[in-house]
């Protein structure tokens, strides 16, 4: 069925607040969840309502803790998010980092024992849009093996890049180090469908294509040594640099009891004019170099926001439920 964008943030931050979100915290997360949606990212956006719910019920997130912003060097926001959601904590660090950018050019923003971020790209693209270039990483619980080896170590631990560009942004990717993220294995033993060669491999280390094998499994690293060398500096930053968990210390995100996520995400903010005028300049360079071969293009540069989307009948009714 048919459901506009803004009818699933507001139906989404009523199921929160049913469950013990405050109305603050709530605004936060549903308003991620909608922008999940209207971009077409359906793993982050109402797929997570019901372990949202379900953890606030259940107490591995807390759903109106106040996170506390600290400015331990004139480059460094850190942001302790008491183990609540992400996106509030985020929100209340972003301003004391874009000040710290406009003074020092390049600042970096951590956030420490926060739940699942789970669209990286969603806190990215905020800073983009307010002029600066934006690196982000985040950790989950380990579901990525190095390569040769058959046991979870790390988790699909997405990277993310926003650039800014006029009045839009330039570019936009946001991708887990994985080969694929967790939730299309999930979604391929819902339907009954196989999984390509190359996603997983099962509790031997062997390559499957069975979907409930790879989760007895583990997933792999994209582009193989490439994609778990970065991973593996993506944990460093999540949780090295934030004094957050370590993936291997973090049980299933969705799982309804347990201790709290406690994850890390960390940030780069950089002032694309801090050492000369012509960034933009070079960037169109080679915007320009991609736009004259036909089927290439920059990444995110032709997203698409949705303002009604399709979301499955029984999918709509679990949120109704949710939400009532």
């Amino acid at each position: 069925m048919k459901v506009s964008v803004a009818e699933i943030e507001a139906r989404s931050k009523a199921a929160l607040i049913a469950h013990g979100a405050g109305e603050t915290q709530a605004a936060a997360v549903a308003h991620a969840v909608g922008r999940a949606e209207a971009l077409g990212n359906v793993i982050c956006g109402l797929y997570y309502l019901e372990s949202y719910c379900i953890q606030l019920k259940s107490g591995r997130v807390n759903g109106t803790v106040d996170p506390v912003v600290s400015h331990p060097r004139p480059g460094a926001v850190l942001v302790d998010a008491k183990f609540g959601f992400a996106q509030p904590a985020f929100a209340a660090g972003l301003p004391k980092a874009v000040e710290a950018a406009g003074t020092n050019g390049v600042v970096t923003l951590a956030v420490a024992h926060a739940h699942t971020c789970t669209s990286l790209g969603y806190f990215t693209e905020q800073i983009a849009a307010q002029g600066l270039i934006a690196i982000g990483a985040t950790n989950a619980s380990p579901v990525v093996a190095p390569p040769g080896g058959n046991k979870a170590v790390i988790g699909t631990n997405p990277f993310a890049m926003s650039v800014p560009g006029d009045g839009k942004l330039a570019m936009h990717f946001d991708f887990s180090t994985s080969a694929v993220a967790l939730g299309k294995i999930t979604m391929a033993k819902a339907a009954g469908e196989s999984i390509p060669l190359g996603w997983a491999v099962d509790a031997e280390g062997n390559p499957t294509t069975d979907p409930e094998a790879a989760l007895k499994g583990a997933l792999v690293s994209a582009g193989g040594y490439k994609g778990w060398g970065l991973g593996l500096m993506v944990e460093l930053l999540a949780a090295g640099m934030t004094g957050s968990v370590n993936s291997l210390d973090v049980s299933g995100l969705k799982l309804p009891d347990g201790p709290p996520h406690g994850l890390g995400q960390f940030y780069i903010l950089m002032d694309p004019g801090t050492y000369h005028a012509d960034f933009a300049d070079r960037f169109a360079r080679v915007a320009a170099a991609v736009a004259a071969q036909d089927g290439a293009r920059i990444p995110g540069a032709d997203r698409h926001e949705m303002t009604e989307v399709d979301v499955p009948d029984a999918l709509w009714e679990l949120v109704l439920r949710l939400s009532a």
